[in-house]
């Protein structure tokens, strides 16, 4: 596909019979039609992040549509909005995409890539009938599907994804009663993105007996040469990164100037992205990233998609074949994975072959059940985890995957590391709880 930065709803192409983004007085009859809005972030400070993930979202959705006829017989077309990265454009896109939709079907779901959008049209998507899918960006209490009926931070919120680094580390370490006593250096990007986890650290500490020794830095984060100096004063057994973009490379590169183990530092899924560690070089070889999603080239569903879309010349909507298998671009896939998967339900709960609804595909997201045989089924064993979904548990899995980079690729270190599910479940509710009385929200009954 001819990739376009356009937000317009002309100017997109055809590809092996497809329009992918046009009018909708296209050939195919408006019923066989299942609009999908595609927000994206190829420019700007994080573009890096962007152009992987739009690729194999795009790619993915290409696949279903060449190879399967869409979802159950419907054909999928979209539209792309570039935010660069920006919350309020983030937020005009999705006035677009509402402004494009199906007539009389309106969106299946937003899903913005960007906290800070996220937090602002929670409500909104209430309002207008619009499931937000958070899959690794948005509040995390919104995991607690009680308060939050129209928001699913799918896979693994903020709270799950920290304290799966921290059963890591106590895995490391030779058990959970192993951390009493430890000091772990929390590395964080000084806005509501690194703070939302803060609480859920001093928690931990508190029930599993370490130290927690905060280390804001302030975006964009290149110059953390105070902060790393404060770590080397301090000598923690660990170091935890809460980062984004340059600031993740910036710190790796620090703790190699003041001689801090790299195996002894662990991030956050958007803290160790295949970009950031080739970027940082040396200085990153042997550093433990989290990832929602498997990491390579090794999976039969993007083998299919390098078959289809890269090879014989073909041009898929990564800009070579060097990005297909890397952390951002399975992330993509794997988000699109989720987002098919929610439209594939909604589809089978009312009916088939005719686009869903944004409630509709809201009551199918309180429903997922994306097992092994499905996952198997896909080709994505090992790219993506389980997940099943309900009224009141809006993540659904609470896994990551942790990985090393050993200086050119990434080595599962395991299948997937779970969260305490309990503690975060009992945290996660203690806030949406908050949310709930400061909005004066009702909590449903999801029994």
């Amino acid at each position: 596909m001819m990739r376009s930065r356009r937000s317009g709803w002309f100017g997109r192409c055809l590809l092996g019979g497809l329009i992918c983004v046009g009018t909708l007085s296209v050939a195919l009859p408006v019923r066989a039609q299942q609009f999908i809005p595609v927000p994206t972030a190829r420019v700007g400070p994080l573009a890096n992040l962007g152009l992987g993930l739009a690729a194999g979202w795009l790619d993915y959705m290409q696949l279903l549509n060449d190879r399967d006829g869409g979802i159950q017989g419907v054909k999928l077309v979209w539209e792309e909005c570039e935010f660069e990265y920006k919350p309020d454009r983030a937020i005009e896109c999705y006035e677009r995409f509402k402004s494009k939709a199906t007539a009389g079907v309106g969106l299946p779901f937003v899903n913005l890539f960007n906290t800070p959008a996220s937090y602002a049209l929670a409500d909104r998507v209430v309002q207008d009938k619009v499931p937000m899918l958070n899959i690794g960006v948005g509040r995390a209490d919104a995991a607690d599907g009680r308060v939050f009926p129209w928001v699913f931070p799918l896979i693994s919120s903020y709270y799950s994804g920290n304290n799966a680094l921290v059963q890591f580390i106590a895995q490391r370490e030779g058990g959970i009663d192993k951390l009493k006593g430890k000091k772990i250096a929390f590395v964080y990007h000084d806005t509501a993105f690194g703070k939302e986890e803060l609480p859920i650290m001093e928690l931990q500490a508190k029930r599993y007996g370490f130290e927690v020794i905060k280390v804001p830095v302030a975006p964009p984060g290149t110059e953390q040469q105070s902060q790393w100096l404060l770590i080397r004063q301090q000598q923690p057994d660990w170091v935890m990164l809460k980062t984004l973009g340059v600031m993740s490379v910036a710190a790796l590169k620090m703790a190699g100037r003041v001689g801090f183990p790299i195996d002894r530092i662990v991030g956050g899924w958007w803290s160790g992205t295949t970009d950031d560690v080739v970027a940082a070089g040396e200085a990153a070889k042997g550093y433990i990233g989290a990832s929602l999603f498997g990491d390579g080239q090794n999976f039969p569903v993007i083998q299919e998609i390098i078959r289809r879309y890269y090879g014989g010349g073909k041009k898929g909507n990564a800009p070579d074949l060097k990005m297909v298998g890397t952390s951002n671009y399975n992330m993509g896939v794997g988000q699109a994975i989720m987002m098919t998967e929610a439209i594939r339900t909604a589809m089978t709960l009312y009916g088939g072959g005719k686009p869903v609804t944004g409630e509709q595909v809201r009551n199918a997201l309180e429903q997922l059940n994306i097992d092994e045989k499905r996952v198997r089924d896909i080709g994505a064993w090992g790219l993506v985890p389980t997940v099943k979904t309900s009224c009141a548990d809006h993540e659904g899995s609470g896994a990551v995957r942790m990985h090393q980079w050993d200086g050119s690729r990434w080595t599962a270190l395991a299948e997937w590391t779970v969260s305490d599910r309990a503690l975060v479940r009992g945290f996660t509710e203690q806030a949406a709880a908050g949310y709930a009385k400061e909005k004066k929200l009702s909590v449903r009954d999801c029994k």
